[in-house]
């Protein structure tokens, strides 16, 4: 799994948010997508890497301003984790 951290301009509350999360959820097969107004900043979990040209054309799409794009290895954190990782 991957977690891909997208800054984003633009995004002032949460109607905002919900919008981004909602073209990302539609443009990419993820399992989870959260953003933040505040911190300018959506963070995307997927199973696979996904390439930041294709996030930014999706960010485009919403109106809201790209403006970086990190993708690291993301290793599920919890408690069965924990326990049998």
């Amino acid at each position: 799994m991957y977690k891909i951290t997208v800054g984003i301009l633009g995004m002032s509350c949460n109607m905002c948010e919900s919008h981004v999360n909602d073209a990302v959820r539609r443009a990419f097969d993820v399992k989870s997508v959260k953003s933040s107004h505040r911190a300018g900043r959506t963070v995307i979990i997927a199973e696979r890497a996904i390439p930041e040209r294709e996030i930014r054309s999706a960010i485009a799409a919403t109106g809201y301003e790209f403006a970086s794009w990190q993708c690291e290895p993301y290793e599920k954190q919890g408690l069965f984790a924990k326990l049998f990782g």
